[in-house]
């Protein structure tokens, strides 16, 4: 019998050493959790990177787009040519997005998400034909049928005008990327649309 409680022993003693280097083995990826945290706190740190400049364009550009997207809404109801009422839900679908992105922005800044008086931005980009939004809007509810397509083309040119002319201003002085290139994304694509919209008026 003894030689047989010996083997017994032994077996226990291996099968607790096996144990322990098991536990010991799962132990291994706490040991990075302090990297993992480093890398995740760095990457914090990047995105949060802005300065003056980023914070004004945003909230500058989501004043500017929430004035596009209640002119396009009025065009997709008012408008008489088809390609204008696509022209004013293309807007729409295209500038909300951009809305809720530069919001997401602020709010990870620790930024306010309303226009502040800003002196560095230029606030002549919230001017279409010498009007702010409300005489604009109110000139627009106040015309019909062809007259309107005519109006909201030439107003929304000017106020896309406005809107390159911040995104340039934010090429040169702002330094957070994401903010970069959506301002570079806004040029291009109001660019074309400018173009668009004045080939439209040519053909009016």
């Amino acid at each position: 019998m003894r030689p047989t409680r010996r083997r017994v022993t032994a077996a226990a003693a291996a099968l607790t050493l096996a144990t322990l280097a098991a536990c010991s083995g799962q132990s291994d990826p706490a040991a990075t959790e302090p990297a993992d945290q480093e890398t995740t706190a760095s990457e914090t740190a990047d995105a949060a990177a802005h300065n003056e400049a980023d914070t004004e364009f945003a909230q500058m550009m989501i004043a500017h787009h929430q004035g596009a997207i209640e002119m396009a809404q009025m065009a997709a109801e008012k408008a008489t040519n088809p390609e204008v009422q696509a022209l004013a839900e293309r807007i729409e679908a295209a500038q909300d997005p951009e809305i809720e992105q530069m919001t997401g922005w602020l709010e990870a800044w620790g930024e306010e998400t309303t226009a502040m008086d800003h002196g560095g931005m230029d606030h002549g980009g919230m001017q279409m034909d010498g009007m702010d939004q409300e005489q604009a809007m109110s000139e627009l509810a106040g015309l019909e049928g062809a007259a309107f397509d005519q109006r909201f083309l030439e107003l929304m040119t000017a106020h896309h005008e406005g809107a390159v002319a911040m995104a340039e201003q934010q090429l040169e002085e702002g330094e957070n990327a994401d903010a970069l290139q959506l301002a570079r994304k806004i040029i291009d694509d109001q660019t074309v649309e400018i173009t668009e919209m004045q080939n439209l008026l040519s053909a009016s």
